[in-house]
């Protein structure tokens, strides 16, 4: 392609509202561009990179027996109805109507819709398993789009769904799914590690998330470096260890102490002189539940120790509620506490549900609140001074917890989700009615696994983890293009001309993805334009290498420069190519199932 030709437009400088550099750099290359909030659209530059991934996601789908579909994005809102998401999802489902009145949505995800379809055409265990994806757009109206393509409304994801008579058969596709992420991120030249996550809306038994670590990422991992234990703090769990002298404490008398102005537990822990371990913390919370097929909302007060934070996603599962709001001042006034000075003891009404960390009972003499402004109590004991309705793990693991596994210390990063694969079992093939005829004759549902990817999440995340003050430095693989050949030709240098439309067309002949910049410019606007766009190779045709017979290669990635004669051009720089690829498919691993 040539630079002259290419429709792009790189900027100087990132728009305002650019917040992370993989942002600002898309757009500074002209590889996207924002028409909305959380909407781009792709350029060609940035087209060929998501051209390529998605080859690669093909390839690896294809490699495990997928076959490739393609389901709509407007989708029957009875659909919906049947799974009982359409009243369980908020806002972030766009809903619409047609003009006959028919309501609809834009799908955010399509378990609905493949299982109708795998319920309509599969009819036998003969026919299973099977595995079917796409590569679609898909919109969800994301309340706070960020990061560029990192949250979006509007996005382009690889899903893939499976079908399996029984349990067993998903318990063993599920490892070849877990090995072709790793397969497609590696090949990508994306590092990522897997965890443990939770199913949210999805449901299901066992869900992991594929997670490239950068800083801007907005999931905190924790991780154990002894053992290996990688979890998302959603749902990562931790040995709560307490010393063995205090759980041995006597109940102590309670006892009311003044404390004007204290209404968080560090104030509190200074005033009182005590770590914010032997404090009690109070939280309120409103559950929307489903209670005899109707929902409604439950008044929810949750005890944690005061060193502890509260995991909501922990709590939401532990309540089996489709979603948590914090409770307003006048509703928690309406049980009898009071803000900023919150205690279970004597909370009145039958509507309070009363939740405590499982080591709350554990924990004995706690200072907590008073429920009236200005005072605590101290010598607070869950069983004896309150009766809590459940006890189960409501908090957050965090760094210096001991690993469940081996004790040692967790350690948190930040990681951008790239891909997520679930075993969702039989909930939407049940909901939908999607059975099959067993060996037996009898009628059954359907196991189903999904597996998506985000392409754009994807080329974003490359690179956040793979840039430097110049701009972006693609790994071979995914570029837009493999080579950028800059002509330094002038008007009085026509043999520079003829050398670099010679090499032009000699490299496309022998295959290798050239975009050439023959513009009239200077040679730092194209050496920067160069370095911009992340282009793992550079070849500079200028006067003086013409004369000797030579061209200039550097590499993106390295300050080196090597002089390269014309006449074996070709056959070299097809050599680098093929080293590259092979340094980024090297880092491609083999991991087993955590």
């Amino acid at each position: 392609m040539r630079m002259s030709k290419l429709f792009f437009q790189t900027l100087r400088e990132a728009p305002a509202d650019a917040d992370v550099r993989s942002h600002q750099l898309m757009v500074r290359a002209g590889l996207v561009r924002q028409v909305g909030a959380g909407i781009f659209e792709y350029m060609p530059l940035g087209l060929r990179v998501k051209k390529k991934i998605e080859r690669i996601m093909r390839e690896e789908m294809d490699a495990i027996d997928g076959q490739e579909i393609v389901m709509p994005v407007v989708q029957p809102a009875s659909l919906w109805k049947r799974t009982g998401r359409w009243y369980e999802l908020g806002d972030d489902l766009a809903r619409l109507t047609d003009r006959a009145g028919r309501e609809l949505v834009l799908a955010m995800t399509h378990e609905e819709v493949i299982t109708e379809l795998a319920g309509g055409v599969i009819s036998s265990y003969r026919q299973l398993p099977v595995m079917l994806y796409q590569i679609q757009t898909k919109f969800r109206d994301e309340p706070r789009p960020r990061g560029g393509l990192i949250r979006v409304r509007e996005f382009t994801m690889k899903d893939g769904y499976s079908f399996h008579p029984d349990i067993t058969s998903l318990d063993e596709y599920y490892p070849l799914v877990y090995q072709a992420y790793f397969n497609i991120f590696g090949r990508a030249g994306l590092e990522v590690i897997a965890v443990e996550s939770d199913t949210g809306m999805m449901g299901g038994t066992m869900a992991h998330e594929f997670m490239a670590l950068t800083a801007v990422g907005e999931d905190t991992l924790l991780l154990c470096d002894e053992c290996g234990y990688k979890a998302n703090r959603q749902v990562a769990t931790f040995v709560k260890k307490d010393d063995s002298e205090r759980s041995e404490e006597s109940p102590l008398p309670l006892e009311e102490v003044s404390t004007p102005g204290v209404d968080t537990i560090a104030a509190l822990a200074e005033f009182l002189e005590i770590p914010e371990s032997r404090t009690a913390k109070a939280l309120f919370l409103v559950a929307t539940v489903e209670e005899e097929g109707e929902e409604k909302e439950q008044f929810v007060f949750v005890v944690v120790r005061g060193d502890m934070e509260l995991n909501e996603t922990k709590l939401t599962n532990a309540l089996n509620a489709r979603q948590l709001r914090p409770a307003q001042p006048e509703e928690i006034r309406a049980i009898g506490a009071e803000p900023g000075y919150g205690s279970p003891v004597g909370i009145r009404g039958d509507a309070v549900l009363l939740v405590v960390d499982d080591l709350i009972p554990d924990s004995p003499n706690l200072v907590a609140g008073a429920n009236r402004e200005g005072w605590h109590l101290r010598n607070v004991n869950c069983g004896r001074d309150y009766h809590p309705d459940l006890i189960a793990d409501v908090v957050a693991a965090a760094d210096g917890h001991a690993c469940p596994i081996c004790q040692a210390p967790l350690r948190s990063v930040r990681g951008v989700e790239v891909g997520n694969i679930f075993k969702l079992g039989t909930k939407y093939s049940e909901a939908m009615d999607a059975t099959f005829l067993d060996e037996e004759g009898g009628s059954a549902p359907m196991v189903m696994g999904c597996y998506g990817i985000g392409s754009g999440r994807l080329i974003a995340s490359a690179i956040e983890t793979s840039y430097d003050e110049n701009g972006i430095v693609w790994p071979i693989t995914i570029a837009p293009y493999q080579l950028y050949l800059v002509s330094l030709a002038t008007r009085r240098t026509p043999e520079v001309t003829e050398a670099a439309e010679r090499v032009y067309s000699q490299l496309q002949e022998a295959g290798v993805e050239v975009l050439y910049d023959d513009r009239d410019e200077r040679a730092g606007v194209k050496f920067n334009d160069a370095d911009l766009l992340g282009i793992p190779l550079r070849l500079t045709i200028g006067a003086r290498g013409v004369k000797n017979g030579v061209a200039e290669l550097k590499l993106r990635n390295s300050d080196e420069v090597r002089e390269l004669p014309l006449d074996e051009l070709v056959e070299q720089i097809q050599s680098v190519v093929e080293a590259e690829t092979a340094a980024v498919l090297a880092r491609v691993v083999t991991e087993p199932l955590q």
